[in-house]
């Protein structure tokens, strides 16, 4: 185990330590850090401009994002749990998307909903939609389309909430039929309480996701101001707490507050994670019984 706990205690338990250390300080990587105690986190709550416009656009993605992403992909496995001619097809055109890289998604999108030139706007123009939304470059419409990019993505959450589905014993779908059940009541009274372990796992997964989520709406502001100072456009939007993070550590080179907004992103995360560990004795069927 030598290796592993060398490993550990130089590149992350140091690195954690020191982080909380210099979260106290007034550090700019090149000079000596100066102790200023709890300045950062006074500054970060009451004189930061965008500090609660990252923490709004984080909790937005979160809320609408990750809920709609777990919707969408219990509803895709759902269709593609069935035996049928061409499912394994199906389900690898759905899978397939997951393996783009993050910023090559980013920049698909970005093409594709570009207001101009982009081919969704102009198949609206065809269908009779003269006012077609901005999408990424209005302050309304970025996050909505964030959202649809997380949406195209859903493949890797389907492939375990269809792996769940199967694990769903058929002699309790054959029962269901005996006593009469319609589609909706099976899917109600027997498949969603014997995915809610899927569904718990996919909860908490995507929730420390969104706490994390940086690359595609990072792509997006570059791209389309050219300028990576200008992180978070269009009007701050798409500034999330880790564009946020970044831009003081390594923009500003405010290294002692971006260790301070790391360490409220943790416990902000392990709060919101124990939160739904404690919330999900009620719901969560793990087969004999509800824990």
């Amino acid at each position: 185990m030598s290796p592993w706990i060398v490993g550990f205690l130089a590149f992350t338990l140091y690195p954690m330590i020191s982080s909380l250390y210099f979260s106290f300080t007034s550090y700019d990587l090149l000079s000596t850090p100066h102790w200023i105690g709890l300045e950062n986190y006074r500054f970060m709550f009451t004189k930061d401009p965008l500090f609660w416009t990252a923490i709004k656009n984080t909790a937005w993605i979160i809320v609408i994002g990750v809920p709609v992403r777990i919707l969408a992909a219990i509803v895709t496995a759902s269709l593609l749990v069935r035996p049928k001619r061409g499912v394994k097809a199906y389900r690898t055109l759905f899978f397939v998307p997951t393996l783009a890289p993050a910023v090559a998604a980013a920049l698909a999108f970005l093409f594709l909903f570009n207001p101009e030139t982009g081919p969704v706007n102009q198949i609206l123009g065809a269908v009779g939609i003269k006012d077609p939304p901005l999408w990424l470059f209005d302050a309304q419409w970025s996050k909505p389309t964030l959202v649809l990019l997380i949406l195209w993505g859903v493949g890797d959450a389907m492939i375990i909430f269809l792996a769940g589905m199967l694990d769903v014993p058929r002699q309790l779908y054959e029962a269901a039929d005996i006593e009469g059940a319609s589609g909706w009541q099976k899917f109600r009274s027997v498949t969603l309480p014997l995915i809610s372990p899927v569904i718990f796992f996919s909860l908490v997964v995507g929730v420390i996701y969104g706490f994390q989520y940086f690359t595609q709406p990072y792509v997006i502001s570059f791209w389309l101001t050219g300028d990576a100072a200008q992180i978070g456009h269009p009007q701050n939007s798409l500034l999330f707490f880790t564009s946020r993070l970044y831009q003081m550590g390594f923009q500003n080179f405010k290294m002692g507050y971006a260790s301070a907004l790391a360490w409220v992103l943790l416990l902000v995360t392990m709060i919101c994670t124990l939160l739904i560990l404690r919330n999900s004795r009620r719901w969560v069927h793990y087969g004999g019984g509800l824990r």
